[in-house]
């Protein structure tokens, strides 16, 4: 099987890169290599069957060439700016990554689908719960269903490419997915994000900032479960369709705060009171959406999966694998992040 990557060095793509390197598969990744990539030395130590090309998909002449070259059996595409802060403070780069990037692909499969011996059957877009908006506290999960109603450039350029695929299905006959998932956590984040920052800043002793009250409620996903999901929609997924991916865990900051506290302290041998006095709540952002949660009925019904980790088993794979990431002699300490904020 041929795997056409984007954004393999990303967080989520890295992780997926990891469960299908095999001799079975070969897997052309391309990533712009910013600086929420990974070093692919550490994230693809060991794999076999990969190659990496660097450049940013909004060069449509490259990324046509560069797919029809490769013919590709399948393209799974996770390339996207991802930081909510980023994308208020700067909103343009998120409308080149996310959805001029989005249509070279889509115009990149096109082309191959003209050419003869093309192997391509399917293409994957990797999307997020954010294109919903916010739910009150006592609505019901997201559908597949549910209107689009995003509150942050982010949202709204990855809701406009999520716009491009359907329509590129309905005008063209591009067979694609699109995938919704929840906030997922593990190995390889950015330390910007929520997760990771909490478990760098207890380790350092640093304030734990926290936007608004605290009280904004995500629903969490262990990455390994998003993947496995990924890799299940691509066997059984029916092209023209979407599929939400959550892990039914719904969280507030503050416990999620609070269980990093407890569960890193213990870790480490460090006071967890003590630590509990560095948290610090901040203005909060704009447009902050109180409530994402997921409905991932449709998913379990037609593809049969369903998450496998619950929270607890997947935080503390975590906190083990930041503990020793932020140790190690191949985490970047001069280009450490520089936001004091929280991002999630």
């Amino acid at each position: 099987m041929k795997y056409l990557v984007t954004g393999g060095l990303g967080f989520i793509g890295s992780n997926f890169i990891k469960s299908i390197s095999s001799n079975d598969s070969q897997i052309l990744n391309i990533d712009k290599n910013t600086y929420a990539s990974n070093d692919p030395k550490h994230s693809q130590k060991n794999l076999i069957n990969i190659s990496n090309v660097h450049f940013c998909l909004s060069d449509q002449v490259k990324t046509i060439k560069t797919i029809i070259d490769f013919n590709p059996d399948i393209i799974v595409n996770f390339a996207a700016e991802s930081h909510v802060d980023r994308s208020i403070e700067s909103p343009k780069s998120f409308i080149e990554s996310n959805i001029i990037s989005t249509f070279n692909l889509l115009e990149s499969f096109r082309a191959l689908l003209k050419k003869k011996n093309n192997n391509l059957k399917k293409m994957i877009h990797i999307s997020t719960d954010e294109v919903y908006g916010s739910l009150k506290k006592s609505d019901p999960a997201f559908t597949e269903n549910s209107l689009i109603s995003p509150s942050s450039p982010y949202a709204a350029s990855k809701s406009s490419s999520d716009l491009l695929v359907k329509a590129w299905f309905k005008t063209y006959g591009i067979p694609v997915i699109i995938t919704n998932c929840s906030n997922n956590y593990g190995p390889f984040q950015n330390p910007e994000k929520l997760i990771p920052n909490i478990i760098y800043r207890i380790i350092n002793n640093l304030p734990i900032e926290i936007y608004g009250d605290g009280k904004n409620v995500r629903d969490w996903i262990y990455v390994e479960d998003h993947v496995k999901a990924i890799k299940e929609v691509i066997q059984k997924g029916k092209v023209g369709e979407t599929y939400n991916i959550g892990g039914e865990c719904e969280l507030s900051n503050n416990e999620i705060a609070k269980i990093l506290i407890d569960k890193t302290s213990q870790a480490l041998g460090l006071d967890a009171n003590q630590i509990k006095s560095n948290l610090n709540y901040v203005t909060d952002r704009p447009g902050h959406d109180f409530r994402y949660a997921m409905d991932i009925s449709k998913i379990r019904s037609k593809i049969g999966w369903s998450p496998k980790y619950n929270f607890e088993g997947g935080i503390d794979r975590t906190i083990d694998w930041y503990i020793n990431y932020f140790n190690s002699d191949w985490y970047d300490k001069k280009n450490d992040f520089k936001r004091i904020g929280v991002i999630n």
